[in-house]
């Protein structure tokens, strides 16, 4: 099919499309499917499909598998550095995706470009080497950085402060994803976006005394805030469950556990496997699913029964979480919410760079499976 100018009826639609686009139309980044662009062309699908490959090879859009076609940000856009610093281990790459999939998800819906390797940092690194780096992304046009600091070593934080610092000297804004610098008490020096860490160990811990657990630990593995903060949300259900416990608040003594980073992985869940044997404890809320799940691979292997020994939960909700037939509790991590309130308060600093740090808190929510209710737990989320 073809137009009254002669060119055929795919390439008119392309270039109404293409100047929609240049004309800032779907601001929410996502466009109509090939089937709205047939309907509102009144044109077939296939001739919609080859307009939309016109678009993709000149680089306007996107195309994302089970989700539709996004505008790609325009040169103009705002962007910005991901630096996370993921913790070495088998989990790495699933923490790293799921770090990553909620500035991608709000890229797809407000445009803006994302570097997640602007600025590569590696132990070793003097003070020059970091500043270089930060300095060659500044010049590349990244505006602000989004920086999950290390928390596996003191040599790992101090790389970390010497980044923040090169970042100050070159006056590029950051704003901390999830916790602050590894240490005990550490001043906020900037803004920092966490998931809700002290209500996810809250509401796990209760869940677990709803389910008549009475000996329930929780299971943290670095001196940072958001293992302090989950370790604060376990000792305030303890400390609320015990004040309504009527004559059993002697039954509900704190125990924290602390997986060691000086072991190799596996010895760690075995050790933790032991100290929970060893304390006869029948609940234990571990700070990540893939901890509880090596926990509960050890258990097993003791003949511990999970969860009718002992019921586990995690955080995270990571895939690893429900790919077994003991699915593992757990408490999501919001990682769009912490995008988008992450992007605005970049937006917030540029504006006012003089204001003082603010924290933002983002609620995730329990998700109930096997490793604490059994067999006939439903794979559902659960707001608790």
């Amino acid at each position: 099919m073809t137009t009254t100018n002669g060119s055929p009826k795919y390439v008119d639609v392309a270039e109404t499309l293409e100047l929609q686009i240049r004309e800032g139309k779907w601001e929410g980044g996502r466009m109509p499917s090939v089937r709205g662009i047939a309907e509102q062309h009144s044109v077939s699908v296939v001739t919609a499909s080859r307009a939309i490959q016109i678009l993709r090879d000149k680089g306007l859009i996107q195309t994302v598998q089970r989700s539709g076609c996004y505008r790609v940000a325009p040169p103009s856009a705002d962007r910005w550095a991901l630096v996370l610093r993921i913790t070495p281990g088998p989990w790495q790459k699933a923490t790293l995706g799921m770090s990553r999939l909620g500035f991608e998800s709000l890229a797809r819906r407000e445009p803006m470009h994302l570097e997640p390797d602007a600025v590569p940092l590696a132990l070793g690194m003097s003070e020059a080497d970091v500043r270089a780096g930060v300095r060659a992304a500044r010049a590349n046009g990244v505006g602000g950085v989004f920086f999950l600091p290390s928390r596996y070593s003191d040599e790992e934080m101090r790389l970390d402060e010497r980044f923040l610092a090169a970042c100050r000297a070159e006056s590029v804004p950051v704003v901390i994803m999830e916790r602050n610098l590894r240490g005990t008490n550490r001043d906020l020096e900037y803004d920092l976006v966490a998931g809700d860490d002290l209500d996810g160990a809250a509401r796990a811990t209760r869940h677990l005394l709803d389910l008549g657990r009475r000996r329930v630990a929780v299971v943290v593995g670095s001196p940072t805030s958001s293992h302090n903060d989950r370790v604060a949300g376990y000792l305030h259900a303890l400390h609320t469950a015990a004040q309504d416990a009527s004559g059993r608040a002697a039954e509900l003594k704190p125990v924290v556990l602390y997986q060691s980073h000086d072991l190799p992985t596996r010895d760690s869940y075995v050790r933790l496997a032991d100290q929970v044997r060893k304390l006869r404890l029948d609940g234990v809320v571990c700070y990540q699913d893939y901890t509880a799940m090596g926990l509960i691979i050890e258990l097993l292997a003791r003949g511990t029964k999970v969860p009718d020994d002992v019921a586990v939960t995690g955080f995270d909700d990571l895939p690893i979480g429900n790919l077994f037939t003991i699915g593992i509790t757990t408490y999501t991590y919001p990682s769009e919410g912490m995008a988008e309130q992450a992007v605005r308060l970049m937006r917030e600093r540029m504006k006012d760079p003089a204001r003082p740090p603010l924290k933002v808190v983002v609620p995730g929510r329990l998700i109930v499976r096997e490793s604490s209710a059994g067999a006939a737990a439903p794979r559902t989320a659960n707001g608790g």
